[in-house]
């Protein structure tokens, strides 16, 4: 049963057409929105739409043959080995999620603002298509040994996203490490990528080094960056070649574990939970204390909801006579989900109620689970 089913998920080349180009596009765009959601990872959506083993099977066609290819000018060897039609689609699809999700609807914010209804709504999908993974395994493989795999693989799920952070050095081969097991479980279904780099502690590191390009420091940044690319580049291919390898010899066993890191992920998009955010300062700007932006932030009653927010610094020389002499520091913060603790409104701490959208988290996982019936159709769609 195994090698039957591998033969339908292992493609020679790539199979894409471009018919199927609005269909890969909207599969793209599921990923990307999941990747902006501390918890939830590309990889759930690329298993949810039906495109998980493809997207395996596309990452290993990057290999040594494609390299030489690409150096000798071997463009149409180049064009028949790598997957290029199906990246192509599938990122176009992925960068208009992020674009749309950051720019036009922040969702980013709206996971502060209104946290029940966005993560209700991925607990609602996540729970429907495990309904609808579990389906479509054949009765013959739904057996106690299958079973177990499940159970395998939602405790391993349920271990990482219950991981503590820790304090972790800055060395060569850690961040070497965080970049390889980071692009890992992005392509995992039910671990975030981002939440294992918050696990090493390395998150923020990244992000401001990634911050520091196109300033004076654009050197230091790359150089530091060198490290976590190298990393993320040799997980990717030995990973993707380990999944691909599993998913050829053991179909169902995998999509098991697979289905088992989905039910184990429910614990952290529960929507009531009592989640614990670290501030951490991602910038610093030296303005004048009679700046506008200054008077406005004194002004401020109370720190607003998001990913990010303005706050005053130190006085650089307090012992000038004048105001307009002084120079204060505007910090640029971002708030990094560290901790979170599910509980029911109403049955756990009354006083965990207070704020608390009973309603908004209903709705969302209702909208979710109503979503699954498109999910159905669109993994027919390839």
């Amino acid at each position: 049963m195994e090698n039957n089913q591998t033969e339908k998920t292992e493609p020679k080349k790539d199979e894409t057409s471009w018919k199927e180009s609005p269909f890969l596009i909207i599969k793209g765009f599921l990923m990307g929105s999941a990747d902006i959601v501390p918890g939830v990872s590309g990889g759930t959506m690329a298993l949810i739409t039906g495109i998980y083993d493809r997207l395996i099977f596309a990452i290993q066609s990057a290999d040594l043959q494609a390299a030489k290819s690409a150096l000798t000018f071997q463009f149409k060897k180049l064009f028949e080995h790598f997957h290029w039609k199906f990246f192509l689609l599938l990122f176009t699809g992925i960068f208009s999620a992020v674009i749309f999700f950051t720019r036009i609807v922040p969702l980013q914010v709206y996971m502060f603002t209104h946290p029940e209804i966005v993560y209700g709504l991925f607990f609602g999908l996540i729970v429907g298509s495990i309904v609808l993974l579990m389906s479509e395994v054949e009765k013959t493989e739904r057996t106690p040994v299958n079973f177990l795999y499940v159970l395998v693989g939602a405790f391993i799920g349920f271990w990482v996203v219950t991981l503590v952070p820790a304090d972790t050095p800055e060395s060569f081969g850690f961040v070497f490490l965080s970049g390889s097991i980071a692009i890992c479980a992005m392509i995992l279904p039910g671990i975030s990528g981002s939440y294992l780099l918050l696990i090493f502690r390395k998150y923020d590191y990244i992000l401001s080094l990634l911050g520091m390009i196109g300033t004076m420091d654009t050197v230091d940044a790359i150089l530091n960056l060198i490290p976590f690319f190298l990393g993320a580049l040799f997980g990717i291919i030995l990973f993707s070649r380990i999944l691909s390898w599993l998913l050829k010899n053991f179909h169902t066993a995998t999509l098991m574990v697979l289905i088992g890191f989905l039910i184990g992920s429910l614990y952290v998009i529960w929507p009531y939970q009592q989640r614990t955010f670290e501030d951490h300062v991602r910038d610093r700007e030296i303005v004048e204390m009679t700046d506008p932006i200054v008077e406005e932030l004194q002004q401020r009653e109370s720190i607003p909801p998001g990913p990010q927010y303005q706050r005053i610094g130190e006085i650089q020389n307090p012992d000038a006579s004048f105001d307009r002499l002084k120079r204060v520091e505007i910090e640029t913060v971002s708030r990094k989900l560290v901790s979170s603790q599910p509980f029911f409104p109403g049955i756990n701490w009354p006083e965990q109620d207070q704020g608390i959208n009973k309603i908004g988290g209903i709705a969302g996982m209702g909208i979710g689970l109503f979503l699954i019936i498109g999910i159905a159709w669109l993994r027919r769609k390839q």
